[in-house]
């Protein structure tokens, strides 16, 4: 096949990341998304956002080709396969990684080229735009290399091809391959001043060598770290380093997503940033990187959240930039035609100033776990637990945005109500088990009083079973999470006649709908989110219905690409992918799900 040269759906994309940057290239050899020097900042490469002014870097054959990938063993290091009717050659992507690379990585991506068999000419597309394609950089050769500059930001472009500058914003070049052999192409961040003045060496061949050789053996001493027994199976394994490579090392953050802006439904409205960091999936990553063994990352990912919660209880909010930041103020690029033409393309997140009460569980259950593990507050933190659980008794009556953000008018959701619960409860077992002073008397009566309202106001008394909100009759997949935090037994018959009737009204094709479409006030539709699946493929397993569960994991894990990554949604009737990519709660809700299945399994 020849170079695309229309926008390929989101399942055609691999992912690539050194726990600072991440971009996206196709199984065309595009990078059609990469963001550097963090997964939050500007665009360098933008075209998933618009074909025409975003910018990427293709390498692909000059002639007609087919293409097929896979990730290297155990890495995060992408390879492509190009075949033509005379020859074959692999292309490699990566981000080299280096001991040390926490706070001084190589801000790079390395694209390396080899013969596999026959001779072939390959062709360069360097076609950089910075800052979502606002700023088309100014290209300098400089000897054998070229500097590509505007803003703030820039690229140091070398390698051993003949380049071609294409104009002032574009370089092409171009290389014949034969068996056996191999070309470098290195893209190096830096700051504008710092290329100018020459401050970024040029890496030779033998070095870029080394980086690639080095790259391998990071991501095989990373992934050996981790218990053995619990990746054998491949998904969870390649979850498990999706996840890592969504964190953020300096800070132990892990992005929900390496993107933003694509859409829930082909062409819709609902589009939102995800490249930051929600203490909603703190309580995920317990229940998945520690138990694959991969402690150092949820403990990292544990004080990030600490850190970025702790002060006041009041100023508490869901979600945090990747370096703690706290002011992600939303904004639209109207002038980018979006992915698929979905409008508007959103830079930051207004939820970051929404209530969502589920906030106070999500951290009590937080400390509660590592607690279990040994790692037991110090006064500081106590204190500021107790601010926490104290609020919760405070506020639970409150109407909020709940666990989906909902933008309209706040509801009493039944979710978040019961995640108030559950911060009183892990409060008075922290407080027991520390001998800490606390109000244990109030603590007590307000879980008296949280699940009276619930057991009065969330249930349906006609079908006997809890609802999204009070008052309010819909289903809510994220009902499926009270067994999990342990606000009723997953046996219970209300819990049962629960999850047969959010299947009977959310299930569509073996998959689940967060709520009905009618159950917020944003205009357009959305698909189905994937993570919901594993919790009811999660809730099943915990029922004793491990032939059901099964069969439910399969179908939501049957929806990743053929890289086993996961979008946010899926569209079941077009069978394609949806959302943000990848996402982060796809793969934690995975982890989570296989965990329980085998653990039920061992249990029988």
């Amino acid at each position: 096949m020849p170079p695309r040269r229309q926008q390929p759906p989101i399942s055609d994309y691999g992912y690539i990341s050194n726990c600072h940057s991440a971009a996206l290239v196709s199984r065309n050899g595009a990078i059609d998304w990469c963001c550097m020097p963090r997964i939050d900042s500007s665009s360098c490469f933008g075209r998933l956002l618009d074909w025409e002014r975003g910018g990427y870097c293709q390498i692909h054959p000059r002639d007609s080709y087919t293409s097929s990938r896979r990730y290297l063993e155990r890495t995060l290091v992408l390879e492509t396969v190009f075949t033509t009717a005379e020859a074959a050659i692999r292309l490699l992507d990566l981000f080299p990684m280096r001991e040390g690379g926490r706070h001084h990585p190589w801000q790079q991506i390395l694209r390396v080229v080899e013969g596999l068999r026959g001779t072939t000419a390959v062709l360069l597309e360097f076609h950089p735009r910075f800052d979502y394609g606002a700023v088309r950089p100014w290209i300098r050769q400089r000897e054998e290399h070229f500097l590509a500059i505007g803003g703030s930001s820039g690229l140091l472009l070398s390698g051993d091809y003949d380049f071609t500058p294409a104009g002032r914003h574009a370089v092409t070049g171009s290389c014949t391959i034969a068996a056996g052999e191999r070309r470098f192409l290195s893209m190096i961040y830096g700051r504008p001043e710092d290329l100018d003045d020459g401050l970024i060496a040029v890496p030779g061949r033998e070095e870029l060598q080394q980086r690639l050789e080095q790259t391998l053996a990071w991501w095989h001493r990373w992934a050996d770290r981790g218990d053995q027994q619990a990746l054998t199976d491949e998904r969870v394994l390649r979850s498990a380093i999706v996840l890592k490579g969504l964190s953020n090392a300096p800070t132990g953050a892990i992005a929900a997503a390496a993107t933003t802006s694509l859409p829930e439904e082909a062409g819709g409205s609902r589009n939102w940033d995800y490249r930051y960091s929600w203490v909603r999936d703190s309580c995920f990553m317990l229940r998945t990187l520690v138990e694959l063994g991969f402690q150092k990352e949820a403990d990292g990912f544990r004080r990030f959240i600490e850190r970025s919660c702790a002060g006041s209880a009041d100023e508490l909010q869901i979600l945090f930039g990747v370096g703690g930041e706290r002011r992600l103020h939303e904004y639209e690029i109207r002038e980018l035609a979006g992915f698929g033409g979905a409008q508007p393309v959103r830079i930051g997140n207004a939820a970051e100033a929404q209530q969502q009460l589920d906030v106070f569980g999500e951290l009590l259950d937080l400390a509660w776990a590592w607690h279990q593990r040994g790692q037991s507050p110090d006064d500081d933190y106590w204190e500021f637990l107790v601010e926490l659980v104290t609020m919760a008794e405070r506020r639970w009556q409150d109407p909020d945005r709940g666990i989906w953000e909902i933008r309209g008018a706040g509801r009493h959701f039944v979710f978040s109500k019961a995640m108030c619960w559950v911060a009183l409860d892990r409060g008075i077992r922290l407080a027991e088990d520390l001998g800490r002073t606390a109000p244990l008397g109030n603590w007590r009566n307000g879980c008296r009083d949280i699940r009276q309202a619930i057991l009065t106001h969330g249930v349906d008394p006609e079908r006997g079973v809890f609802t999204q909100a009070f008052g309010q009759p819909m289903m809510d997949a994220s009902l499926l999470l009270l067994p999990i935090f342990g606000f009723v037994d997953a046996r219970d018959e209300l819990m049962v006649r629960t999850v047969k009737a959010i299947r009977a009204e959310l299930e569509v094709d073996g998959l689940l709908r967060r709520y009905p479409l009618r159950g917020d006030e944003l205009a357009g539709g959305e698909g189905v989110f994937l993570a919901c699946t594993f919790w009811l493929a999660e809730c099943l397993a915990l029922q004793g219905e491990l032939v059901e569960a099964r069969k439910v994991f399969r179908r939501a894990a049957a929806t990743a690409n053929d890289l086993g990554l996961f979008s946010e949604e899926y569209d079941p009737e077009r069978q394609r992918m949806l959302g943000n990519f990848p996402q982060g709660l796809t793969h934690l809700s995975l982890i989570a799900a296989a965990v329980t299945l085998a653990r039920a399994a061992d249990d029988r």
